[in-house]
């Protein structure tokens, strides 16, 4: 069985980096993703940061170019991709990161939207699937909430 997704969600560290590999855009985001904990037998929370870098291709690449920034808030969907090179003393390195599959923008805080609103942020992806409507349930079908026992 195979299975590579990820799901992150977290600000940008630095404005997206755009660059071109032969005819399409490439994006490089620096996203931070904030967890908060409590150890066991202590009544204090803490906070641990994650830093992860997430490539996006193509006409997505072009649009988080145009319209995100150092501190946006994003939720990513993607999956895990190594990387692994040499480097110019012939060491052999490796780094893991997100390619993106979508990148959906949440609103900036100054739009009245208030903070951890996920479901007002733009989407820009290619689901596969044109019958699918917001939140990625097809159009038309209801969906009821009853619990079924």
């Amino acid at each position: 069985m195979e299975f590579n997704k990820v799901f992150l969600a977290g600000n940008l560290t630095r404005d997206p980096e755009l660059r071109m590999a032969g005819q399409s855009s490439v994006v490089t985001l620096g996203i931070a993703s904030n967890r908060t904990f409590r150890r066991t037998g202590s009544q204090e929370s803490e906070k641990e940061t994650t830093f992860v870098d997430v490539d996006v291709w193509g006409r997505q690449a072009d649009t988080c170019n145009q319209y995100l920034s150092k501190g946006s808030g994003v939720l990513i969907e993607g999956r895990l991709k190594l990387d692994q090179w040499q480097d110019k003393d012939g060491n052999n390195r490796n780094k893991l990161k997100v390619v993106a599959e979508r990148v959906n923008f949440f609103p900036r805080s100054g739009s009245g939207a208030g903070g951890g609103n996920f479901d007002r942020g733009e989407s820009f992806g290619n689901t596969g699937d044109s019958n699918q409507g917001s939140g990625g349930f097809p159009q038309g079908e209801t969906f009821n909430d009853e619990v079924p026992f």
